[in-house]
């Protein structure tokens, strides 16, 4: 059995370019999540999935510098990108995160893969529930296939989740369910603007944590609102 997370990453964002590399305290947005990453009790395979764009080599560079598989494809085709990732892998279940993303839930991303191998289901998600930019959804191979096979319109491409999201009689899905202190989906721990990059810092900046809980991170995202 092969879990596969693959954090999509590029740097080209139109209103934060180059986001994926920027600093927070003394790590990148990527370095972030990779150690969050660690604490994971699941065995899985990491790769960071980036574009074929010359703008994209530093974060192959990246990714040889500290050891961390790479993955170049579409750069508009996302969800091609991770079908043909899963694909040369062999991953039998895929983890979808993205580089943006510096307060992944590490402690919720072990719940739902558990969730979704004891459930049997082809999609399962816990980004409803949790602040935007905690949560995280994974796929079977099998449903990330057929969403590769039959997604054809340009927001199936896009976006990896639509095709199954518009199609939900055809999968088995799972939501996980959480704690009431983490469910505030209506704030956002994403970065995805100049904002958003502003807020992390603080968040990083009051902690004395090595490690920033999802509680914690809602209050403090609380005080700097």
């Amino acid at each position: 059995m092969n879990i596969g997370i693959v954090i999509q990453a590029r740097m080209g964002s139109s209103r934060l370019p180059g986001k994926v590399l920027k600093k927070i305290e003394n790590k990148n947005l990527l370095e972030h999540i990779l150690f969050r990453l660690s604490r994971l009790k699941h065995s899985a395979i990491v790769v960071i999935a980036t574009s074929l764009l010359e703008k994209d080599n530093a974060i192959e560079s990246f990714c040889k510098e500290n050891n961390i598989k790479c993955f170049r494809g579409p750069e508009s085709n996302v969800l091609e990108r991770y079908y043909l990732c899963a694909q040369k892998n062999n991953f039998d279940y895929i983890v979808r995160l993205t580089g943006d993303n510096p307060f992944i839930d590490i402690e919720e991303l072990d719940n739902l893969i558990s969730l979704h191998l004891d459930s049997k289901a082809d999609y399962s998600r816990s980004f409803a529930v949790l602040p935007k930019g905690v949560g995280a959804e994974i796929f079977t191979f099998d449903a990330l296939e057929k969403s590769h096979l039959y997604g054809t319109l340009e927001n199936h491409k896009e976006h990896v989740n639509e095709y199954i999201e518009e199609n939900e009689t055809l999968f088995k899905i799972s939501e996980l369910q959480v704690i009431k202190d983490k469910m505030r989906p209506e704030i956002s721990l994403t970065v995805d603007t100049e904002d958003d990059y502003q807020k992390a810092c603080y968040i990083f900046g009051k902690s004395t944590s090595d490690y920033i809980t999802t509680q914690e991170a809602i209050e403090l995202c609380l005080l700097y609102a």
